[in-house]
């Protein structure tokens, strides 16, 4: 791993003090929103030491471990069967167009090799291998757009000062140095944008954990971001409306707009892009009790209705320490994938349609066709609000028989008679 420039980071620093108040994106940056935008469907990885006792992502934090006997874990971190071009296949088979991977989880075990910290999967394992390095490499292969997770916050350092809300009885002293902290992160991106070419994303969690007026210096962060990758997509997990500087939104276990978690109580949705990022069970990070698996149907509706929210779907699993997938995360990502060979062209490209999402379905729409996503059939007639639009055609997607409608007041009412129980069915409409 190359050591980082220090007088490169002295200049960016010297830059960021007089950064701009108005952010204004790059005509790259632009270009990667709508791309973002068009891919649609992402796979996230929730992987590190964690993975070990197999209790989820929060075990640290949960059960109160001893930071000094948690780093021990990585003694025995050996992922032997971890395989990246294995990886980006699983991924291109679900469908899916990009991968947001964990770099470094609230743990602060780096899954990459920094020189910032040695509490890193090259350094501290027996393993010794650069897991991003290799998995960058397949999807820059592949043409997977890849997106790295990080925390903003840490339960290992003594510098994250001061103590959070989370990880306070894991044995760290309250006598940090929050400058040496920000000056960790800020090389940690620093490696992260500059050692594995380009990348899509950067995805911060964690900004919660301090109270709502703790200055994190976000804004410092993202301009060292876009002066290192102008185009990098800036989203951030911190469940508020968009701050300055970020392109992206997005939704902890809820659809935009909704709060059923209890995550996106003031997060009003922006006119950034959006994604909704979801669990395939009830953990992020891998568990050995958790069967609690979503099924392929519930899946592929739920990615449906994003789109039909106009937002993307990152879609999670939690490989086990070995560096598999689990069969069952597997099973319903080719699920996904074959559904989408299919229907992919009402997915991919499209946004959210004219229609409000219903208990029924959703609508997208590319251009001048829409596509009507009917979920739950409620009658033989379907009333479709497309006022002030003329309607050339309306059929089955699946085998282009026609769909009778009659225009009424107000827009056309669809006659799709008495529907079977279907995952999808898709009516496609094309306005004249």
């Amino acid at each position: 791993m190359r050591i980082v420039n220090c007088t490169l980071l002295f200049l960016l620093l010297s830059i960021f003090v007089e950064a701009q108040e108005t952010y204004i994106p790059s005509a790259e940056n632009l270009q990667n929103r709508k791309q973002f935008q068009d891919m649609k469907f992402g796979v996230f990885i929730h992987w590190g030491l964690y993975s070990m006792p197999g209790d989820g992502e929060w075990i640290m934090h949960n059960k109160n471990i001893h930071y000094a006997e948690y780093a021990r874990l990585a003694r025995g971190f050996y992922p032997s069967a971890f395989d990246a071009e294995e990886w980006v296949a699983d991924v291109k088979a679900a469908g899916a167009n990009y991968i947001c991977i964990t770099s470094r989880h609230h743990d602060g075990f780096s899954m990459f090799g920094t020189r910032q910290s040695p509490f890193n999967i090259v350094e501290a394992t027996p393993f010794g291998r650069d897991v991003i390095a290799e998995l960058a490499a397949a999807c820059h292969r592949e043409g997977i757009r890849l997106h790295f997770y990080y925390s903003l916050l840490d339960w290992s350092r003594n510098d994250y000062f001061p103590l959070g809300r989370t990880g306070r009885g894991v044995g760290r002293n309250q006598q940090g140095e929050w400058e040496s902290y920000h000056r960790f992160m800020l090389g940690q991106l620093t490696e992260l944008l500059t050692h594995y070419g380009e990348i899509g994303a950067i995805w911060f969690d964690g900004m919660w954990d301090q109270p709502a007026d703790f200055d994190w210096r976000m804004r410092e962060i993202y301009d060292h971001i876009h002066t290192l990758q102008p185009g990098c997509l800036i989203i951030n997990n911190h469940h508020l409306a968009p701050l300055e500087g970020e392109d992206g939104q997005t939704f902890e276990k809820d659809l935009p707009g909704q709060n059923s978690s209890g995550y996106s109580g003031t997060a009003t949705v922006g006119s950034l892009p959006l994604e909704t990022c979801e669990t395939m069970n009830r953990n992020w990070g891998y568990s050995l009790t958790d069967r609690d698996y979503k099924s392929s149907e519930e899946l592929i509706r739920y990615l449906v209705r994003a789109a039909g929210n106009n937002a993307n779907l990152l879609m999670n699993v939690g490989p086990r320490p070995d560096g598999t997938f689990p069969e069952r995360a597997v099973e319903r990502y080719r699920a996904m994938g074959e559904w989408l060979k299919i229907y992919g062209e009402t997915i991919y490209g499209t946004r959210g349609g004219p229609i409000a999402p219903h208990p029924w379905g959703v609508t997208t729409q590319k251009g001048e066709t829409i596509f009507v996503h009917i979920l739950e059939p409620e009658d033989e007639l379907l009333f479709l609000p497309l006022e002030g639009v003329e309607v050339g055609m309306a059929r089955w997607f699946a085998d282009g028989d026609m769909v009778p409608f009659t225009r009424v007041p107000g827009g056309i009412l669809l006659q799709t008679g008495s529907l079977p129980h279907a995952t999808d069915h898709v009516v496609e409409i094309q306005l004249q």
